[in-house]
């Protein structure tokens, strides 16, 4: 038996172990002429290909879009008008009104994202990290409760805006429970106010738990003597926090910014779900504006909306750019004391 199965095994392995010898010889020679370097562009070869046929290629032809007019779908079909439908998004006679810019909903959108990135995004991180401290803590069913923390980041975004629209509705469940109770029942999602503050707690709620995981992640590395030398010193818990919690958890800490930002300034899924941009444009955001102007609209226009996109690209990038120095002008002050 033990003799079969060795002849078996030989039967599966002696074609593998051919393909391995024809790949091995021109490996060989590849690394004798380039060297170490040379086999590290082999291998990554193939991850920079797809990477530049999903990305980079698409991002020409959207740059190339953004130059263009029209509501043909071919390049070829279109008429180049150079840096014309950024002048148009751009173009207003005062800033500080809307109605005189030549393209008003974008300039909405780009209000509303704005506001709603620093509310979000403020709101979360602090939400996130109150909730990493507590579940870092020596708690009952520790693993249950990040599970549960954790859950709603394994929803699609639709079903997530379709089972906060049902709560939150006219007649859904929490103005049946507060009609319960003899509370006047609101209009979450038709007053511009509420749907806003609507969008940011059900992005928050959506997304907590994986920032919260990375948090944890960071406390769960900082060395315990360290809480054990305050305690011993007897340093009150909010100068521990910031002192050494907060400090040593900056690198995890940055990370969640950066994630986080991206996701504010993209925010589309849930919110589109949920509110439909509305009540009027007061959730309205940039990339429901762009899917709109591109895709929507009866009055398709692919360049302008091309041309929001990379505007919207750019900004993430300096958004980034900016927080990423932050972060390393301030491990670089760390160091230093």
């Amino acid at each position: 038996m033990a003799r079969l199965g060795t002849k078996a095994g030989a039967v599966v392995t002696a074609p593998l172990g051919w393909l391995a010898g024809l790949i091995d010889a021109p490996l060989r020679l590849w690394q004798r002429w380039t060297g170490t370097n040379g086999m590290a562009a082999f291998f990554l070869a193939p991850n920079m290909a797809i990477f530049g046929i999903f990305v980079l290629l698409p991002l020409a032809f959207n740059i190339a879009y953004s130059m263009t007019s029209g509501t043909a779908l071919f390049l070829r079909d279109r008429d180049f008008v150079g840096a014309a439908q950024y002048a148009r998004l751009l173009s207003c006679d005062d800033y500080t009104n809307l109605a005189t810019c030549a393209e008003d909903q974008f300039w909405t959108a780009l209000r509303n994202t704005a506001l709603f990135v620093v509310l979000q995004v403020t709101l979360l991180i602090v939400t996130a990290t109150i909730t990493a401290l507590i579940l870092n803590r020596d708690l009952r069913a520790r693993s249950f409760w990040r599970a549960v923390f954790f859950f709603p980041v394994l929803l699609s975004p639709v079903v997530v805006g379709l089972i906060w629209r049902w709560i939150l509705d006219r007649n859904g469940v929490l103005n049946a429970g507060l009609d319960a109770v003899g509370v006047e029942p609101v209009n979450w999602l038709l007053e511009r106010h509420w749907a806003f503050l609507a969008a940011i707690g059900v992005t928050i709620w959506a997304h907590l738990g994986f920032y919260a995981l990375i948090l944890l992640a960071g406390l769960q590395a900082i060395p315990r003597d360290l809480y054990e030398a305050a305690e011993m010193d007897g340093t009150p818990p909010a100068r521990v926090f910031w002192r050494i919690t907060l400090p040593l958890l900056m690198p995890n800490m940055l990370v969640v910014i950066v994630l986080a930002l991206i996701r504010a300034v993209q925010v589309f899924d849930e919110a589109f779900v949920l509110t439909g941009g509305g009540p009027g444009t007061a959730t309205l955001f940039l990339t429901q504006y762009i899917y709109e102007v591109g895709f929507a609209s009866l009055l398709k226009n692919p360049g302008l909306a091309a041309a929001a996109s990379i505007i919207m690209g750019a900004v993430l990038v300096a958004l980034t750019l900016l927080q990423l120095a932050l972060g390393r002008r301030n491990e670089r002050k760390a160091k230093m004391k």
